[in-house]
């Protein structure tokens, strides 16, 4: 309830700090000029990007079930998406690990398994766009060297996610330096780099995982350009260039607590990210609002109906040895 409440309070607090500054009206005056054929472009791409996402977890699934087809993982990927979009506590996420299972004749543990890879694949990949876009509208020295943190950090995903054996080792080499003066912290992180590498090894060898991140990057050019046609859509974006650097912000910016669909959250820093490139708060709202409806409403459509035809059933049971 703790954790709600946080993140309602939040939500709250990000509207409050987007909308005190304009006025709905002008948000809503600014999406309803949008151009259709850029918003059904925007639509396309999601669903092209969407396709790729389902297609990268049928690769994870696959290697312990070769029967599934991209319907089978389809269904169950949008349905976890619409219960993220809906309920508190990231409980998509459990419906995906948990829920499917039977369906898709997977383990349990395999499919928490992929979800851990997938989140890290995602993140590498929000974490290079998010390099590109500080290197081209950063512009002082300060935000240049602050590009730097995710070129380094994506080095690291990188490395756990093609060599997990060889990133453990390094790894575990460099905790061992901690032990003598934070032997708790020490041991710690070196269970924590043990279970991810193995988690790791066990979903995929170094062939796979380049078809995933060939998979990765494809959904998120596609996502990129749901943002980028947003902008385009819309004739009070003076630099539509400057969604490519929402992309990364407004994703990061998720990871904050918020209410269920990262109300607020992803709305004030899209619109922020976009003010970057010249454009006004209001039109950066706009932008926001109409990029969080196509990103929101169609996969809480797909997989509503996924779920009302698939009702998940016994979802906190664990399964039978």
């Amino acid at each position: 309830m703790a954790q709600a409440a946080i993140g309602l309070a939040l939500t709250c607090l990000f509207l409050w700090l987007g909308f005190r500054q304009i006025q709905v009206e002008q948000v809503s005056a600014a999406i309803s000029q949008a151009r259709a054929s850029w918003v059904i472009g925007a639509l396309v791409a999601f669903l092209l990007g969407y396709s790729c996402r389902v297609a990268r977890w049928r690769v994870m699934l696959c290697a312990h079930n070769p029967k599934l087809t991209w319907r089978d993982c389809a269904g169950p990927l949008f349905a976890s998406v619409a219960a993220n979009n809906l309920l508190p506590f990231r409980m998509g996420d459990l419906v995906r690990s948990f829920g499917f299972c039977k369906q898709l004749g997977v383990s349990q543990g395999v499919a928490v398994t992929t979800l851990f890879v997938e989140r890290l694949l995602d993140l590498l990949m929000v974490l290079l766009f998010l390099a590109a876009a500080l290197a081209v509208f950063g512009g002082g020295g300060l935000i240049r060297l602050s590009s730097l943190i995710p070129v380094v950090t994506i080095a690291g995903l990188a490395g756990l996610l093609l060599f997990p054996a060889v990133f453990e080792r390094i790894a575990l080499h460099l905790t061992a330096a901690l032990r003598r003066f934070l032997p708790g912290l020490s041991e710690g992180l070196s269970r924590e780099i043990h279970r991810g590498a193995e988690t790791i090894g066990h979903v995929s060898i170094p062939a796979t995982m380049f078809r995933l991140l060939g998979w990765s990057a494809l959904a998120w050019l596609c996502e990129g350009l749901v943002f980028w046609f947003c902008a385009l859509a819309l004739p009070t974006v003076q630099n539509p260039a400057g969604a490519w650097l929402a992309l990364p912000v407004g994703t990061l910016a998720t990871v904050i607590p918020s209410s269920p669909g990262f109300v607020g959250t992803f709305d004030y820093f899209t619109a922020q990210a976009l003010m970057r490139s010249g454009d006004s708060f209001a039109t950066g709202a706009a932008f926001a609002v109409l990029v969080h409806l196509l990103l929101w409403l169609p996969p809480t459509l797909l997989g509503g109906l996924h779920l009302l035809s698939h009702p998940v059933k016994g979802l906190l049971k664990t399964e039978k040895a």
